[in-house]
């Protein structure tokens, strides 16, 4: 289904992108101004250059600023694990301490989602 979503979002975006293309030929002149050199380029070249630079500028910020809830979220997953095994450690002294007699006390139950 989801491929489908996306030839149905693609194929539209696709059709405007060739119809601003075609229609947009004109060549114009980018002049940057503190280098000392101009470029002649056609308009639809220099505008789709332009989103395309925004996009990767933009996709890069977002991801720069989602480094600290990265980090966060990768220290929360080693002490889960580093937690675990010590549950799983004390799970199992305490059935050595205990034997094959129940505990004094309720049980922990075990976690649902690791199967």
């Amino acid at each position: 289904m989801s491929r489908l979503l996306s030839w149905i979002i693609m194929v539209p975006v696709a059709l405007a992108v060739i119809s601003f293309a075609v229609n947009n030929r004109a060549a114009v002149t980018v002049d940057l101004w503190p280098v000392p050199f101009s470029v002649e380029a056609p308009l639809f070249a220099v505008v789709l250059a332009s989103l395309v630079g925004g996009v990767v500028v933009g996709g890069l910020i977002a991801w720069l600023s989602g480094g600290r809830a990265r980090h966060r979220a990768r220290a929360n997953a080693r002490r889960a694990a580093a937690a675990e095994q010590e549950l799983s450690t004390l799970r199992q002294r305490l059935g050595d301490i205990a034997g094959d007699e129940p505990a004094a006390g309720p049980a922990v139950p075990a976690r649902l989602d690791s199967a």
